[in-house]
């Protein structure tokens, strides 16, 4: 299982962060950020394939692509934030990580706005 792999990817990573924490901090948050990054990238297959067959299904259902996009940079929007965030608390910046997850939640609001919109109007016309 792939899960497995990451999980003792992660542990390893983990360690060497906390061999490095005590004499070089520097160092022990640039191994933990290399280490989220890697396992980003090696999600991101895995992410494809999930949108991908969510395309398809969508496309079945006659779903406007345009709201099934939205939903994809909202999600996208939304692990992003979070991912930025906890890797600035790792580097003991939490303020600046919750600034970057309170902007996340704007953009999405932002985005939620047409969707919002469209479904009023649908309620509205079944009145």
């Amino acid at each position: 299982m792939e899960i497995i792999k990451i999980v003792a990817f992660a542990f390893v990573a983990l360690f060497i962060v906390l061999l490095f924490k005590e004499r070089r901090d520097d160092i022990a948050i640039y191994v933990s950020i290399v280490a989220g990054v890697i396992i980003f990238l090696f999600m991101i297959t895995k992410i494809t394939a999930v949108l991908q067959f969510l395309q398809q299904l969508a496309a079945k259902a006659n779903i406007d692509f345009i709201y099934l996009t939205t939903v994809f940079k909202i999600l996208a929007i939304a692990y992003l934030a979070s991912f930025c965030g906890e890797i600035c608390r790792d580097a003991g910046q939490g303020s600046l990580g919750a600034k970057v997850e309170f902007a996340g939640k704007i953009f999405i609001l932002v985005l939620a706005i047409p969707i919002l919109m469209a479904v009023l109007q649908s309620i509205l016309k079944i009145m």
